[in-house]
């Protein structure tokens, strides 16, 4: 990332800090997807028990959107980074020696809740670009958030499979969370709200989302696109883990984690859709990532015990959800409601309240030939039902960087 995408005053370095750091916290919610068979073996229980671990994670992601992200709007980002990471460090920990899956589910809930700086380095580094490089600034740290979901299961499987235990992940995400206390705040604007943001209460901001979402088609918009595409995101990853260990595949954590390797080219290329967004505008970016996860679909429904099948959907998917989530930020932020924090809050929350089912024998799940459930047909359909509506919707602009009030 050159200089050029970011204003004269921003801190040599920022860009890679914070694509790093969206990386790592992100990582903290999926590390366990590839680790809920050693899980349930571990405590002696079933798989859909150990599912338990995910959905709590996917639920606390959600409610630290709703109530956490707007306190960006009312104290300094600095602190709020290191009370956050400093919780998050500290519920891993807890997790780690967790005696019972109950136990370990509210350990997850918690940190998962104090993992949402991601939603607020959004905004922040959007406020940092200079004009015509928003999507730019978006691909870069928008990839770190991808590569951390995609990596955090490569690095889990092995970390298990190395040790024996589900147990040293939650050990050395926290240790790796707690250094990144010693980072990642000298980045963080330490500037006061704006007077006005100040002067609101927490109450009246987390009361004011229901109006920002009817008041904002463009909110709208990007909050429905995100949700669909990263609803079949969830669905494919919880139910992967469960595919790849029962027969006739029968892997161990450590390759079923390396899908999260194989996927790692696909999330790199989307970073230039952050580049595309500002030249041809999110629309058509939009296109691409919709038409890129239901290529990944279509070929999952093919693929059968095929590792090779699998990877390529694997890699279609993550652009096609990577590209998607650039797109719907950038239009957001290119016409901001009055706080962008508070923009980010339904988007987000959206694309979390939609996760799929973690129980194999779920029935929203599907099974591709070879019996494994490994999507939900349910999402499918509302994609073309989602994408239907989408293309009623006028082309916009390229998008310019909205900045902070």
């Amino acid at each position: 990332m050159t200089s050029a995408a970011t204003r004269a005053d921003v801190k040599r370095g920022t860009i890679p800090v914070f694509a790093t750091a969206t990386a790592i916290t992100v990582s903290n919610i999926y590390f366990t997807q590839p680790l809920l068979d050693e899980i349930a073996r571990g405590f002696g229980i079933a798989p859909s028990a150990a599912g338990l671990v995910a959905t709590t994670g996917q639920i606390g992601y959600a409610l630290g959107i709703i109530a956490i992200v707007p306190l960006a709007d009312t104290v300094r980002l600095r602190r709020l980074s290191i009370l956050l990471l400093a919780v998050t460090a500290t519920a891993l920990l807890a997790g780690a020696f967790a005696p019972s899956v109950a136990l370990l589910s509210m350990a997850t809930l918690i940190l998962s809740a104090s993992t949402v700086l991601p939603q607020v380095i959004m905004p922040t580094v959007v406020s940092m670009a200079t004009p015509g490089n928003a999507g730019r600034v978006l691909g870069a740290v928008g990839t770190g958030l991808t590569m951390g979901a995609l990596l955090s299961r490569t690095a889990a499987g092995l970390i298990a499979e190395v040790t024996g235990t589900w147990r040293a992940g939650f050990v050395i995400a926290a240790l790796v969370t707690g250094a990144l206390l010693l980072v990642l705040p000298r980045y963080m604007p330490d500037d006061r709200p704006t007077p006005t943001g100040a002067s609101e209460s927490y109450l009246h901001l987390l009361a004011s989302l229901p109006k920002l979402i009817a008041e904002h088609a463009s909110l709208r918009l990007s909050a429905a696109l995100g949700a669909t595409v990263f609803a079949a995101f969830s669905a494919f990853w919880s139910a992967l883990a469960f595919h790849l260990t029962a027969a006739p595949i029968s892997l161990g954590p450590a390759v079923i984690g390396l899908f999260g390797l194989f996927s790692v080219p696909g999330a790199l290329a989307a970073r230039y859709s952050g580049r595309l967004t500002d030249r041809w505008g999110t629309r058509n970016v939009n296109v691409l990532s919709l038409t890129s996860a239901l290529l990944a679909f279509a070929l999952f429904g093919f693929a059968g015990p095929s590792l090779i099948a699998l990877a390529v959907g694997c890699n279609l998917l993550g652009y096609g959800t990577t590209s998607g989530q650039i797109a719907n930020q950038a239009r957001i932020f290119a016409a901001p409601p009055p706080r962008s924090e508070l923009g980010s809050t339904p988007y987000t929350s959206s694309r979390s309240s939609p996760e799929a089912p973690s129980d194999p024998q779920s029935p929203g799940c599907c099974s591709l030939p070879s019996g494994g459930p490994v999507w939900c047909s349910a999402d499918l359909a509302s994609w073309c039902s989602r994408a239907s509506s989408w293309w009623a919707t006028p082309p916009e602009p390229p998008t310019q960087p909205a900045g902070r009030p």
